[in-house]
């Protein structure tokens, strides 16, 4: 697979990304793409070959090998990979979409027309719940591909030897897996920077969601202010207050009456 496409594509998402979404891609490309494409392939390309079983019947080393190994970790790895990054694409699909309809906008009413958009790479509106739904998704795809991995290798880890009673094996046979030390530690590797991933998608979360609740705040208080402001200009515009009798009298402009005091707030 061309993985250098791939992180062409997602090249651009660091525009549109906090400082925990950058980050989050770094870790992905340096500790998860570059381990998988220069260590990870070429250290499980012999899983099959070098499976070997104290047995010379036919077939029984390969059923064996499909009984432990349902699914190849590279392949895991690499599908896992690919789900996890798709979201950060449908983010720069919707900034190229916001800017070619501001682009279309402008060419229908012209620069005086107004702008749809004032930035269309600032995440607000549709936007802001497309980037938190990404967060949403890349966070569960990675805690989705943990729990595999687990239920299909406890402990995350390859044994030296496994036993095996699969047909047509004669009887339990032994097989020796390939290098175990080796994967081992690339497998553990992988699953301890598929968590941080995690940890880091959640921690960028919280912070969008804490800012998002601040400002909704301070626009609920500017709200309040401005409305307090608008009340007391409504007064301020000549209200008149008559102390010293319960019943305002009638105020004539050639008669004025000494015990009405006109009181502007």
């Amino acid at each position: 697979m061309n993985w250098g496409i791939f992180e062409g594509l997602l090249s651009g998402v660091n525009k549109y990304s906090t400082a925990f979404g950058r980050i989050w891609l770094s870790l992905v490309f340096i500790f998860r793409v570059l381990v998988y494409l220069v260590t990870a392939e070429r250290v499980w390309n012999d899983d099959h070959k070098d499976f070997d079983c104290n047995t010379l019947q036919p077939g029984c080393s390969n059923v064996c090998f499909d009984e432990f190994f349902p699914v190849s970790h590279v392949r895991l790895w690499a599908l896992q990979l690919i789900l996890v990054t798709c979201p950060s694409l449908l983010v720069v699909m919707h900034v190229a979409y916001r800017k070619a309809r501001e682009r279309k906008h402008q060419e229908a009413v012209g620069e005086d027309g107004g702008r749809l958009y004032l930035n269309p790479g600032k995440k607000r509106g549709g936007l802001w719940w497309t980037y938190v739904c990404s967060l949403v998704f890349k966070a569960g795809v990675d805690a989705v591909f943990l729990y595999v991995f687990h239920s299909f290798y406890p402990k995350y880890t390859l044994p030296s030897v496994v036993k095996c009673r699969a047909a047509p094996c004669p009887n339990t046979v032994d097989c020796f897996i390939s290098k175990p030390s080796e994967k081992n530690i690339f497998t553990l590797f992988m699953v301890t920077t598929a968590a941080v991933c995690i940890l880091l998608n959640l921690v960028e979360l919280a912070y969008l969601l804490g800012k998002r609740c601040r400002e909704c705040r301070a626009a609920r208080r500017a709200r309040v202010a401005g409305a307090s402001c608008c009340k007391q200009d409504d007064l301020l515009s000549g209200d008149l207050i008559f102390l010293g009798s319960d019943t305002p009298p009638p105020l004539l402009p050639d008669c004025p009456r000494d015990h009405v005091k006109k009181t502007v707030l």
